[in-house]
């Protein structure tokens, strides 16, 4: 029990002593703010190591895509992968629920860094142009678009039917996918529910091309995710 308080008192002091520290970057270019989010994705991973033992391991670095624009679609089950993914890829963009941005000085960085928010719980003019968005945030950014197609974090044993959303992106976007799978709920579960002396394997899966139906692209990503935390978790 101590050595779950001393990882979330560390990583939770740790990511508010980088989110002040970097408070003046918000007057500053976009590339110093994302510094921020990088250490605090590197925060995270030593915490994890340090207070509950656990390992790290990362698989498939040589599927990722490179010298061309690609979106990711990853599983999601922890907070873990919304920081640690920064440090794998170039800074992604997260597209991430509009309740994010109103967290004091967090949701600051979040608006900052471009992050594009989708209200789950109506329709809006604003989430009728989330398309659009998107587009704009790939022609104008080298950086990738970053998706959790289950739209929330899950339980490892889970297996919920991805979203539509995610074939509509892929369609309009008419541009590679590379699929991550995490099995970081492991460790770090929702409500911080916390494992010791465990593994979070994440896996860079290969990438897909675009030119897919759209519903079969969502039916192919989702079984190739799941089939590989089958196999890791």
């Amino acid at each position: 029990m101590i050595r779950k308080f001393l990882f979330l008192f560390f990583f939770f002091i740790g990511i508010i002593s980088i989110s002040v520290l970097f408070l003046p970057t918000l007057i500053m270019p976009a590339k110093i703010v994302l510094i921020g989010g990088k250490l605090m994705g590197y925060w995270s991973g030593i915490c994890l190591k340090i207070f509950l033992s656990t390992t790290i391991i990362i698989k498939g670095r040589e599927n990722i895509v490179k010298n061309e624009k690609f979106f990711i679609a990853s599983s999601h089950q922890s907070m873990f992968e919304t920081f640690y993914l920064q440090t794998i890829f170039n800074s992604p963009i997260f597209i991430l629920k509009n309740e994010l941005l109103k967290i004091p000085i967090f949701g600051w960085y979040l608006k900052k860094i471009g992050s594009i928010s989708v209200n789950r719980n109506k329709i809006t003019k604003d989430n009728l142009g989330i398309i659009e968005k998107i587009k704009s945030s790939v022609n104008r950014s080298d950086r990738p678009i970053l998706i959790f197609p289950q739209a929330t974090r899950v339980l490892p044993n889970e297996r919920i039917p991805f979203k539509k959303g995610i074939g509509r992106i892929y369609k309009e976007l008419g541009i590679k996918c590379q699929p991550v799978a995490i099995n970081s709920g492991l460790v770090w579960q929702k409500n911080n529910i916390l494992k010791i002396n465990k593994s979070i394997t994440i896996s860079i899966l290969s990438p897909i091309n675009p030119g897919m139906d759209s519903n079969i692209f969502t039916s192919t990503i989702e079984k190739n995710i799941y089939d590989e935390l089958d196999c890791i978790d």
